[in-house]
């Protein structure tokens, strides 16, 4: 049997985002799909590909809901996040293992082109619309994990374990097919599910008043047992944290701790109303926050305390939750921007803060610790950022991140093999995807 040879591609950039800071004239050797060489200062080779640019780390996006990506500009009614979540149903009632990867494909191919590469997605649409498992029980997992394959980003499927529609509510109608009716069968199907280089499985806790305590506490011991991520969304709404505190006496997150959820692996998401208690149990446990700031204004949710968070040791990412917006670079600048109004502070978060909340932090909390930096070992993932247009032009290389939105990104890789380039996904035609699944999902079609 022959062995694999291996693959290597060279790179020369104009601009890096090092460990260390911004460094001209960067070289890459990428072998498999990792950095084998990094080189600053370098000369440019005759078989070097050349970026022209900024390059940095690529993106992880935290926080997903694919099929959300129908209701944008889908005219959903206005008042309250309550509200918009019966149009929200209406949409995953639609779904089918065909058109959901037909969807998904736009959505992952939107985000390649966005400079995302890594994304967690929140999945909890499991069965057929009464409830019923498909013959495969995981086959609107594995619609997400080819779409993902498709437009060429990794994937970590948090497949979410979703049990009642509130504290001690059975499920209404519209919430049958996201249930496996208790933990334990949840994880039976889970454990089913098998990883590939590009696609890892995680775990998420829908909320705290759709999962009861004992049941929380089987999948954090899964998620244990399997050194997987464990996300949870967590004081979204005053609602919610109402009711918690009126069922039992706790805020969610002293409620999910006390569970055993939170460590470092862990994950909430949102965390728009978490008490200073909150904040300083997340810091001591170790756990991450995924913030999502379009979906939080679009919502009308509230602004997450980051920087009260972050000064508590807890480690920031960001994600696109309902996607609104797929444009890394906008949500962490907005949560800067959301900072500032709720501060009245400005420069909370450094461009290099916010980096991190894109890279290295975020990447971790998405399951991919071995992505996010420009390093010899790391995962080749990385991104190029236009530096030449009225957007960027005149500001200082070290701000270029802070001004820059998704139409700046002109070069995404991905295990050092172009995924992306000026804004179209190399697999997917995605605006063609999403133009046809949007409309046929929402039944205009």
């Amino acid at each position: 049997m022959s062995e694999m040879k291996s693959v290597t591609s060279t790179f020369w950039c104009e601009h890096a985002w090092l460990n260390d800071g911004i460094a001209d004239s960067v070289r890459f050797v990428v072998t498999d799909g990792r950095f084998e060489s990094i080189t600053a200062g370098a000369p440019r080779q005759p078989d070097d590909h050349v970026l022209e640019g900024l390059t940095l780390a690529g993106a992880a996006n935290g926080h997903s809901h694919a099929f959300h990506r129908a209701l944008r500009g889908a005219g959903a009614p206005g008042g309250t996040f309550w509200e918009w979540r019966k149009t929200m149903y209406r949409i995953a009632q639609a779904l089918t293992p065909d058109s959901y990867y037909r969807l998904a494909r736009g959505v992952y191919g939107e985000m390649v082109a966005a400079g995302y590469t890594s994304v967690a997605e929140f999945h909890y649409v499991h069965h057929q619309a009464d409830g019923t498992p498909y013959d495969d029980p995981n086959e609107m997992g594995h619609a997400l994990r080819h779409a993902a394959a498709d437009a060429g980003i990794r994937l970590t499927l948090l497949d979410t374990c979703y049990l009642s529609a509130g504290f001690g509510e059975p499920l209404a109608p519209e919430q049958l097919r996201f249930s496996d009716g208790d933990a334990d069968s949840w994880a039976d199907r889970v454990t089913q599910l098998a990883p590939t280089p590009d696609f890892r499985v995680g775990a998420a806790i829908h909320s705290v008043r759709a999962v009861d305590e004992a049941s929380m506490r089987r999948v954090a011991e899964w998620a244990q047992e399997h050194q997987a991520p464990l996300h949870v969304h967590l004081s979204e709404q005053t609602a919610e944290n109402d009711q918690c505190l009126d069922h039992t006496g706790l805020t969610p997150t002293a409620l999910l701790d006390r569970a055993g959820v939170w460590n470092a692996r862990a994950t909430g998401v949102h965390a728009v109303f978490v008490t200073m208690q909150d904040i300083h149990t997340l810091g001591e446990r170790g756990a991450s926050v995924c913030v999502c700031p379009s979906t939080e204004c679009d919502l009308a949710d509230g602004i997450a305390p980051a920087s009260s968070l972050a000064a508590a040791g807890v480690r920031l990412g960001v994600g696109s939750d309902q996607n609104v917006l797929a444009d890394p670079f906008t949500e962490a600048r907005e949560v800067e921007m959301h900072e500032r109004l709720r501060l009245g502070t400005r420069e909370n978060f450094t461009p290099a803060a916010q980096i991190a909340m894109l890279t290295t932090d975020g990447q971790r909390l998405c399951g991919w610790p071995e992505a996010g930096r420009l390093e010899v070992g790391s995962l080749a993932d990385f991104v190029t950022l236009d530096t030449r247009n009225s957007v960027t032009a005149g500001s200082r290389l070290d701000r270029v991140v802070q001004m820059s939105t998704a139409a700046q990104v002109v070069e995404v890789y991905v295990g050092g093999r172009q995924v992306a380039h000026d804004g179209h996904c190399n697999g997917v035609d995605q605006v063609q995807e999403l133009a046809e699944s949007c409309a046929q999902l929402r039944g205009e079609r």
